[in-house]
């Protein structure tokens, strides 16, 4: 009887690791995770946001004022992203949420690159239209 339930639980365990594994990640070395009220406050305050999602879905709405730099393009490049943001200046980066791994992944790189003020608004802009804040 043990083992019929020990399958069961097993196969839950491994559906469970997976859908896990596709989330993005809660931490990234060497930058800020950012909610929804603290981006809207710094929005607020003139920072600087970055969309990383691709050219279609920052076409359908973005967060005002965000500029577009999609990371799943060869135009992700420390060079791009200096036009945009200097290495001293703060940059928040977001895309699709919890089940998009693009903002993690330019996190990454601007701290990589030497960025030092990295926010990663890890719930993006899902959590920012369900929020009913501004969109472009």
């Amino acid at each position: 009887m043990k083992n019929h339930l020990l399958l069961p639980l097993a196969l839950l365990f491994l559906a469970t690791s997976a859908l896990a594994a596709d989330l993005a990640p809660a931490k990234v070395a060497g930058a800020s995770i950012i909610g929804t009220v603290t981006a809207k406050m710094l929005l607020d305050k003139g920072f600087i946001f970055v969309d990383v999602r691709r050219t279609e879905d920052f076409n359908s709405g973005h967060i005002p004022g965000a500029r577009h730099l999609a990371i799943n393009s060869e135009n992700f490049t420390e060079e791009n992203l200096s036009a945009i943001v200097k290495k001293d200046q703060a940059v928040v980066f977001y895309c699709n949420g919890l089940n998009c791994k693009g903002s993690s992944i330019a996190s990454e790189k601007a701290v990589a690159w030497g960025w030092s003020k990295v926010l990663y608004y890890r719930e993006g802009w899902p959590q920012w239209k369900e929020a009913g804040l501004a969109v472009e």
